[in-house]
């Protein structure tokens, strides 16, 4: 008997908002927790050494990269290309490569 009227003194609109009130509470220790823990990890994290910047002059022009083995690189690319587009390697013709 005691438990009916436990379950009658509670009404739904407030049980609703407990339990409403309850995730929202939980997801705010969530983004606490997880602002603490980046905050952490910052503080423990390596610092890159600053690079000096380096300044590019106007008038210097790009510089073509050369490829030491022009030939082998060539075949890697084609097998790759065959390999990814399933044909044969004989069946690839690469004109030219460039880098962009």
């Amino acid at each position: 008997m005691s438990l009916m009227t436990a379950a009658a003194t509670y009404s739904n609109t407030f049980v609703v908002l407990l339990g409403i009130g309850t995730v929202f509470f939980g997801l705010i220790c969530i983004i606490i927790l997880c602002s603490i823990t980046g905050a952490i990890c910052k503080a423990f994290a390596k610092k890159p050494a600053k690079a000096q910047p380096q300044v590019a002059s106007a008038a210097s022009a790009p510089v073509p990269c050369e490829i030491p083995n022009r030939g082998e690189f060539v075949a890697a690319v084609s097998s790759a290309l065959a390999e990814e587009l399933g044909t044969d390697v004989s069946s690839i013709r690469i004109y030219s490569i460039m880098r962009r």
